[in-house]
């Protein structure tokens, strides 16, 4: 009986490149045809150095406004009213007798736009530092005692912060103004109070989970007070979440100082501030654009900054979403 000889052949799936030339074509074009947008997404999410970059620079402007500043940001020049920026020479030129050139233009009164952003620099970002430092650290050690006590304590304490949550913020902000009067610490306090609420859910989940670890039982059965293990072995590991929701966080209270102030209710007119420069800008959109538009990109560079800032920290240092 002749024995048979079968040759095996290789079946083919398709999805190899090499052996299917419209998939291998569809691969590099798709690589190709990856836009400009994208790849600098990509290099952001990556390393933003650039919003790092602009985020120094409005501290160094903010530190330094005083020297920065060509000129005081409260000075009056009344020929030099809603001056255009100095690249625009026709307006200059029909007005001779004004003898001051302003970088970024004037306001309707002839100040300098661009020494009040220098100043409402230091204005905006201090009260947005202060603000979100208090709140921090109210929010942290709400989040610390309730994840690690549970029980009475975490319920008593998750119905406050979903009572807190729902207060509206711009009611009570305006109620304050005038019953208070406007000040930069009403202000800050105000902040703070929205501030505090926002990541005690999150530490309150990390810490959830770091007191069921062993070296927290052993600390306990070793005699070690609540407050020490609570300081000393839990509190260390969530300090990366604190800093990522602290980052998220300090764009969100700088557009809430620029709305209370936009609304009248913030920080006196008689401070400059961005939200003040946006607010007295708003009348003049049209003729005098730069008021408003110069201090309003100030505010988009910063907030957009510390989003990419924050969203590059969670991504270095939440495992869930740690890119290799």
């Amino acid at each position: 009986m002749a024995q048979e000889s079968t040759s095996s052949t290789p079946v083919s799936s398709g999805n190899d490149p090499s052996e299917n030339p419209n998939l291998l074509a569809n691969q590099v074009i798709g690589v190709e045809e990856q836009t400009f947008g994208q790849k600098a997404w990509y290099v952001l999410r990556r390393w933003p150095v650039l919003p790092m970059v602009i985020l120094v620079l409005m501290i160094i402007a903010g530190v330094f406004a005083p020297v920065l500043s060509p000129m005081p940001p409260k000075e009056i020049n009344l020929r030099g009213r809603a001056a255009p920026p100095t690249w625009q020479n026709d307006w200059y030129e029909a007005n001779p007798k004004n003898e001051v050139r302003y970088l970024l233009g004037a306001d309707h009164v002839g100040r300098d736009v661009l020494s009040r952003m220098l100043h409402g620099a230091r204005i905006s970002l201090m009260v947005a530092a202060i603000s979100l430092s208090v709140g921090v650290v109210i929010g942290s050690a709400v989040g610390l005692v309730a994840g690690y006590y549970g029980g009475f304590v975490d319920e008593f304490s998750m119905r406050v912060v979903d009572v807190w949550n729902a207060l509206p913020f711009l009611l009570i902000a305006i109620l304050a103004a005038v019953t208070f009067g406007q000040s930069v610490s009403i202000v800050m306090i105000l902040l703070a109070l929205v501030a505090w609420a926002g990541g005690v859910r999150n530490v309150r989940a990390e810490v959830l989970t770091l007191k069921t670890r062993d070296y927290i039982s052993l600390a306990k059965i070793a005699g070690a007070s609540d407050w020490r293990i609570i300081m000393r072995h839990i509190l260390p590991g969530v300090v990366n979440t604190i800093v990522v929701l602290a980052t998220l966080r300090v764009g969100g209270l700088i557009l809430a100082e620029a709305s209370l102030s936009y609304l009248g209710a913030g920080i006196p007119t008689s401070i400059p501030t961005w939200g003040n420069m946006i607010s007295d800008g708003r009348e003049w959109l049209s003729t005098a654009w730069w008021i408003a538009m110069f201090p309003g990109v100030a505010i988009l560079l910063v907030v957009m900054s510390m989003n990419f800032l924050g969203d590059w920290l969670r991504d270095r240092w939440d495992p869930k979403l740690r890119q290799l």
